[in-house]
Protein backbone atom coordinates (compact mmCIF):
# COMPACT_ATOMS: atom_id res chain seq x y z
CA UNK A 1 0.00 0.00 0.00
CA UNK A 2 0.86 3.62 -0.53
CA UNK A 3 3.81 4.70 1.81
CA UNK A 4 2.62 8.38 3.07
CA UNK A 5 5.99 9.51 5.12
CA UNK A 6 6.05 12.99 5.69
CA UNK A 7 2.39 13.69 4.29
CA UNK A 8 -0.21 14.71 7.20
CA UNK A 9 -4.00 13.93 6.43
CA UNK A 10 -7.00 16.12 8.27
CA UNK A 11 -9.64 14.01 9.17
CA UNK A 12 -12.86 14.69 10.22
CA UNK A 13 -15.05 12.59 12.62
CA UNK A 14 -12.28 10.78 13.55
CA UNK A 15 -13.57 10.06 17.07
CA UNK A 16 -15.19 6.58 15.75
CA UNK A 17 -16.08 4.51 13.27
CA UNK A 18 -14.31 4.91 9.79
CA UNK A 19 -12.57 8.07 10.78
CA UNK A 20 -10.67 6.00 13.73
CA UNK A 21 -10.09 3.83 11.30
CA UNK A 22 -8.66 6.02 8.82
CA UNK A 23 -6.49 7.31 11.35
CA UNK A 24 -5.26 4.29 12.62
CA UNK A 25 -4.36 3.46 8.78
CA UNK A 26 -2.66 6.18 7.66
CA UNK A 27 -1.14 6.74 10.61
CA UNK A 28 0.43 3.16 9.96
CA UNK A 29 1.19 3.94 6.31
CA UNK A 30 3.42 6.68 7.66
CA UNK A 31 1.21 9.50 7.66
CA UNK A 32 0.84 12.72 10.01
CA UNK A 33 -2.88 12.26 11.27
CA UNK A 34 -4.69 15.50 12.42
CA UNK A 35 -8.07 14.02 14.23
CA UNK A 36 -10.82 16.38 14.23
CA UNK A 37 -13.99 15.84 15.98
CA UNK A 38 -16.80 17.76 18.38
CA UNK A 39 -15.67 14.80 20.94
CA UNK A 40 -12.39 15.93 22.26
CA UNK A 41 -11.54 13.44 24.65
CA UNK A 42 -12.23 10.63 21.90
CA UNK A 43 -9.70 12.11 19.63
CA UNK A 44 -7.37 13.04 22.81
CA UNK A 45 -7.37 8.88 23.56
CA UNK A 46 -7.22 8.16 19.93
CA UNK A 47 -4.34 10.72 19.83
CA UNK A 48 -2.79 9.30 22.42
CA UNK A 49 -2.47 5.50 21.09
CA UNK A 50 -1.31 6.74 17.71
CA UNK A 51 1.89 8.98 19.33
CA UNK A 52 3.84 11.99 18.37
CA UNK A 53 2.32 11.88 14.39
CA UNK A 54 -1.15 12.58 15.44
CA UNK A 55 -2.50 15.47 16.83
CA UNK A 56 -6.26 15.81 18.26
CA UNK A 57 -8.53 19.40 17.43
CA UNK A 58 -11.96 19.72 18.60
CA UNK A 59 -13.90 21.37 16.43
CA UNK A 60 -17.67 21.55 14.65
CA UNK A 61 -17.48 21.09 10.88
CA UNK A 62 -20.39 23.11 10.40
CA UNK A 63 -18.86 25.99 11.37
CA UNK A 64 -16.30 27.55 8.55
CA UNK A 65 -14.01 29.76 11.06
CA UNK A 66 -13.36 26.49 13.18
CA UNK A 67 -12.31 23.89 10.13
CA UNK A 68 -9.93 26.93 9.02
CA UNK A 69 -8.21 27.42 12.23
CA UNK A 70 -8.04 23.75 12.65
CA UNK A 71 -6.58 23.10 8.97
CA UNK A 72 -3.79 26.30 9.83
CA UNK A 73 -2.69 24.39 12.91
CA UNK A 74 -2.49 20.84 11.66
CA UNK A 75 0.02 22.51 8.61
CA UNK A 76 1.65 24.90 11.11
CA UNK A 77 2.86 21.75 13.28
CA UNK A 78 3.05 19.36 10.55
CA UNK A 79 4.30 21.66 7.69
CA UNK A 80 1.94 20.56 4.93
CA UNK A 81 -1.71 19.39 4.13
CA UNK A 82 -1.60 16.67 1.91
CA UNK A 83 -4.71 14.90 2.21
CA UNK A 84 -8.16 16.41 3.61
CA UNK A 85 -11.09 12.96 4.61
CA UNK A 86 -14.56 14.80 4.85
CA UNK A 87 -15.52 12.11 6.68
CA UNK A 88 -17.98 13.77 9.75
CA UNK A 89 -21.55 12.84 8.89
CA UNK A 90 -24.78 12.42 10.64
CA UNK A 91 -28.21 10.50 9.77
CA UNK A 92 -30.79 11.05 12.65
CA UNK A 93 -33.37 12.26 12.75
CA UNK A 94 -35.01 9.43 10.59
CA UNK A 95 -38.65 9.72 9.65
CA UNK A 96 -40.95 10.79 6.62
CA UNK A 97 -39.80 14.48 5.21
CA UNK A 98 -43.49 15.97 6.18
CA UNK A 99 -43.08 15.20 9.62
CA UNK A 100 -39.65 16.48 9.75
CA UNK A 101 -38.34 18.82 12.49
CA UNK A 102 -37.14 21.98 10.27
CA UNK A 103 -34.16 22.87 12.67
CA UNK A 104 -32.86 19.15 13.11
CA UNK A 105 -33.62 18.63 9.27
CA UNK A 106 -30.90 21.63 8.97
CA UNK A 107 -28.62 20.48 11.36
CA UNK A 108 -28.23 17.12 8.29
CA UNK A 109 -27.59 19.89 6.14
CA UNK A 110 -25.08 21.89 8.03
CA UNK A 111 -22.95 18.92 8.85
CA UNK A 112 -23.24 16.64 5.94
CA UNK A 113 -23.21 18.95 2.92
CA UNK A 114 -21.63 22.36 4.93
CA UNK A 115 -18.92 20.90 7.16
CA UNK A 116 -17.75 19.25 3.70
CA UNK A 117 -17.64 22.50 1.59
CA UNK A 118 -15.98 24.12 4.98
CA UNK A 119 -13.35 21.45 4.80
CA UNK A 120 -13.08 21.83 0.77
CA UNK A 121 -12.87 25.93 1.07
CA UNK A 122 -10.48 25.67 4.07
CA UNK A 123 -8.23 23.16 2.28
CA UNK A 124 -8.27 24.03 -1.27
CA UNK A 125 -6.27 27.32 -1.18
CA UNK A 126 -3.63 25.75 0.97
CA UNK A 127 -3.33 23.12 -1.58
CA UNK A 128 -2.88 25.24 -4.25
CA UNK A 129 -0.04 27.09 -2.87
CA UNK A 130 1.97 23.63 -2.17
CA UNK A 131 1.15 22.67 -5.21
CA UNK A 132 -1.74 20.07 -4.89
CA UNK A 133 -3.69 17.68 -2.57
CA UNK A 134 -6.42 14.84 -2.01
CA UNK A 135 -9.86 15.79 -0.84
CA UNK A 136 -11.91 12.85 -0.33
CA UNK A 137 -15.07 12.91 0.93
CA UNK A 138 -17.47 9.74 2.41
CA UNK A 139 -20.18 9.72 0.18
CA UNK A 140 -23.26 7.16 -0.11
CA UNK A 141 -25.61 5.17 -2.18
CA UNK A 142 -28.18 7.60 -0.84
CA UNK A 143 -26.36 10.00 -2.81
CA UNK A 144 -28.50 8.28 -5.56
CA UNK A 145 -31.01 6.83 -4.03
CA UNK A 146 -33.90 7.70 -2.09
CA UNK A 147 -34.22 5.93 1.11
CA UNK A 148 -37.70 5.97 3.11
CA UNK A 149 -36.87 8.09 6.59
CA UNK A 150 -33.44 9.71 5.21
CA UNK A 151 -34.51 12.71 3.10
CA UNK A 152 -31.96 15.10 4.47
CA UNK A 153 -29.57 12.24 4.53
CA UNK A 154 -29.93 11.40 1.05
CA UNK A 155 -29.91 14.80 -0.12
CA UNK A 156 -27.00 16.22 1.99
CA UNK A 157 -24.88 13.10 0.09
CA UNK A 158 -26.32 14.00 -3.11
CA UNK A 159 -25.11 17.81 -2.47
CA UNK A 160 -21.65 16.51 -0.89
CA UNK A 161 -20.86 14.48 -4.51
CA UNK A 162 -21.76 17.60 -6.39
CA UNK A 163 -19.06 19.45 -4.78
CA UNK A 164 -16.37 16.11 -5.01
CA UNK A 165 -17.26 17.16 -9.00
CA UNK A 166 -16.91 20.57 -9.13
CA UNK A 167 -13.62 20.63 -6.85
CA UNK A 168 -12.66 18.46 -9.88
CA UNK A 169 -13.63 20.56 -12.47
CA UNK A 170 -12.60 23.87 -11.14
CA UNK A 171 -9.08 23.30 -10.02
CA UNK A 172 -8.55 19.26 -11.14
CA UNK A 173 -5.63 20.64 -13.75
CA UNK A 174 -4.18 22.18 -11.05
CA UNK A 175 -3.49 19.15 -9.25
CA UNK A 176 -6.63 18.95 -6.67
CA UNK A 177 -7.46 15.46 -6.59
CA UNK A 178 -11.02 14.64 -5.96
CA UNK A 179 -12.70 11.66 -5.37
CA UNK A 180 -15.53 10.60 -3.25
CA UNK A 181 -16.23 6.70 -1.76
CA UNK A 182 -19.32 5.30 -1.16
CA UNK A 183 -19.06 2.63 0.92
CA UNK A 184 -21.98 0.60 1.20
CA UNK A 185 -23.10 -0.12 4.66
CA UNK A 186 -20.52 -0.16 7.60
CA UNK A 187 -20.36 -2.11 11.06
CA UNK A 188 -20.94 1.66 12.79
CA UNK A 189 -23.02 3.40 15.46
CA UNK A 190 -24.85 4.63 12.51
CA UNK A 191 -26.15 1.24 11.53
CA UNK A 192 -27.10 0.53 15.27
CA UNK A 193 -29.40 3.71 14.89
CA UNK A 194 -30.52 2.56 11.35
CA UNK A 195 -31.58 -1.07 12.63
CA UNK A 196 -33.14 0.62 15.93
CA UNK A 197 -35.18 2.60 13.36
CA UNK A 198 -36.86 0.50 11.64
CA UNK A 199 -37.36 2.36 8.78
CA UNK A 200 -36.79 0.97 5.06
CA UNK A 201 -35.01 -1.90 4.14
CA UNK A 202 -31.45 -0.95 5.86
CA UNK A 203 -32.78 -1.45 9.03
CA UNK A 204 -33.29 -4.63 8.04
CA UNK A 205 -29.94 -5.78 7.53
CA UNK A 206 -28.04 -8.37 10.18
CA UNK A 207 -25.14 -6.61 11.43
CA UNK A 208 -22.88 -9.30 9.87
CA UNK A 209 -24.11 -7.98 6.38
CA UNK A 210 -22.18 -5.13 7.32
CA UNK A 211 -18.37 -4.58 6.25
CA UNK A 212 -15.97 -3.68 9.05
CA UNK A 213 -14.74 0.22 9.33
CA UNK A 214 -11.09 -0.83 8.71
CA UNK A 215 -12.49 -1.26 4.95
CA UNK A 216 -12.71 1.87 3.97
CA UNK A 217 -10.06 3.10 5.72
CA UNK A 218 -7.84 0.78 3.34
CA UNK A 219 -9.82 2.31 0.23
CA UNK A 220 -9.75 5.68 1.23
CA UNK A 221 -5.54 5.28 1.80
CA UNK A 222 -5.46 3.38 -2.05
CA UNK A 223 -7.56 6.54 -3.32
CA UNK A 224 -4.47 8.30 -2.26
CA UNK A 225 -2.58 6.37 -4.81
CA UNK A 226 -2.28 6.86 -8.76
CA UNK A 227 -4.08 3.87 -8.63
CA UNK A 228 -7.22 5.56 -8.06
CA UNK A 229 -6.95 8.25 -10.62
CA UNK A 230 -9.69 6.56 -13.03
CA UNK A 231 -12.06 7.86 -10.24
CA UNK A 232 -10.78 11.84 -10.25
CA UNK A 233 -14.25 13.69 -9.92
CA UNK A 234 -16.26 10.55 -9.32
CA UNK A 235 -17.06 7.94 -6.77
CA UNK A 236 -15.29 5.02 -5.61
CA UNK A 237 -17.82 2.30 -4.55
CA UNK A 238 -16.74 -0.16 -2.26
CA UNK A 239 -19.36 -2.63 -3.35
CA UNK A 240 -17.17 -3.12 -6.55
CA UNK A 241 -14.81 -6.54 -5.94
CA UNK A 242 -12.05 -4.83 -8.09
CA UNK A 243 -12.45 -1.91 -5.94
CA UNK A 244 -12.56 -4.07 -2.61
CA UNK A 245 -9.08 -6.32 -4.22
CA UNK A 246 -7.10 -3.59 -4.78
CA UNK A 247 -7.43 -1.39 -1.68
CA UNK A 248 -6.66 -5.24 0.23
CA UNK A 249 -10.35 -5.58 1.61
CA UNK A 250 -11.06 -9.29 1.64
CA UNK A 251 -13.45 -11.60 3.98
Amino acid sequence: MSDLSGKTVFITGASRGIGAAAARVFADAGANVCLVARNGDAIGDLTAEIGPKAMAIPCDVSRFWEVEKAMSACAATFGSLDIVINNAGILEPIGHLHEADPEAWGHVIDVNTKGVFNGMRAAIPMMLEQGGGTILTIGSGAASNPYEGWGAYCASKAAALMLTRTVHNEVGAKGIRAISLSPGTVATQMQRDIKASGMNAVSTLDWEDHVPPEWPAKALLWMCSADADEYLGGEVKLRDEVVRKASGCHD
